[in-house]
């Protein structure tokens, strides 16, 4: 070892990087040691290094994925990275504001997991002519945003002017056939009726006929698995095979009510399974 070469335990204390994250760091190619035992396999550091490790404590500190780390470290200007981080940082804010406010309603764990749910019935959901637009995203992003590109489209001013009505509630169509966390396929739709003018970021169509199971619930959006659950042991008790897309409706607005007051009707499409 040379006087310019630190032992990977002695540069973990100088930068305040754990061994197992330099080891990482290593793996990856976004921190290789500038010499390595080549029989013990022992990491040594240099001097160079040490204001990198520190670039990388801050990027880690901030949240920046390692690729967004390469990036930055390669040479990138840092001004499109640093924006999607903003972006990921806002969404986040956003998501733990609605946890707090619903931790804050929600004292104790029982009342945590409450939830008003009728009873399983089936329906025959007649075909339904809607503005409609799809896209893939997490379904906190896309929802939000695509119910308000709908809504802006129903009440342009031609819509207006052509007397177009919303003839039902907003509803959400889940195209994937599993939980997809960041990459769900989702659809929104409006109701409507008239002679209704889009533009490229919707169309108007006519959803099929239906038979579905459906159950309404009163509570937060976060406990709608729970009506899912007995949609799924309704199906199974009565020889019925559940067929997607399944569709959310929302009989009100977050904005307007409470976790504890939304309305949501979960409607899943099934036959028989014989």
């Amino acid at each position: 070892m040379t006087i310019d070469q630190i032992p990977i335990g002695t540069f973990s204390r100088t930068v305040y990087l754990t061994q197992k994250a330099l080891r990482l760091y290593d793996r990856k190619g976004i921190l290789v040691p500038g010499a390595k035992d080549p029989i013990t396999g022992y990491r040594n550091y240099t001097i160079g290094q040490l204001e990198t490790a520190v670039r990388i404590r801050t990027l880690s500190r901030l949240g920046f994925s390692l690729e967004e780390m390469r990036a930055v470290l390669d040479g990138d200007d840092g001004v499109d990275v640093v924006e999607r981080r903003l972006a990921a940082v806002r969404q986040e804010m956003a998501h733990l504001t609605k946890v707090e406010e619903v931790l804050r309603a929600r004292p104790s764990l029982q009342e945590l997991f409450a939830m008003s749910l009728s009873e399983p019935v089936i329906k025959e959901i007649p075909a339904m002519r809607v503005i409609s637009t799809r896209e893939r995203g997490s379904y906190e992003d896309v929802c939000h945003r695509l119910i308000e590109e709908l809504m802006a489209a129903v009440f342009s001013p031609e819509n207006r002017r052509n007397g177009v009505r919303i003839t039902g509630p907003v509803m959400m169509l889940c195209h994937d056939g599993e939980y997809r966390e960041t990459d769900a396929d989702i659809e929104v739709a409006v109701p409507v009726a008239g002679r209704v003018s889009v533009g490229e970021e919707a169309e108007v169509k006519t959803l099929p006929p239906v038979q579905v199971v459906s159950v309404l619930s009163t509570g937060p959006y976060y406990s709608l698995n729970l009506a899912y659950g007995r949609i799924l042991e309704y199906a199974g008790a009565h020889s019925l095979a559940l067929r997607g897309p399944d569709r959310e409706l929302y009989y009100n607005s977050p904005h307007e009510v409470p976790p504890e007051e939304l309305r949501t009707e979960v409607q899943y499409p099934v036959v028989r399974a014989d």
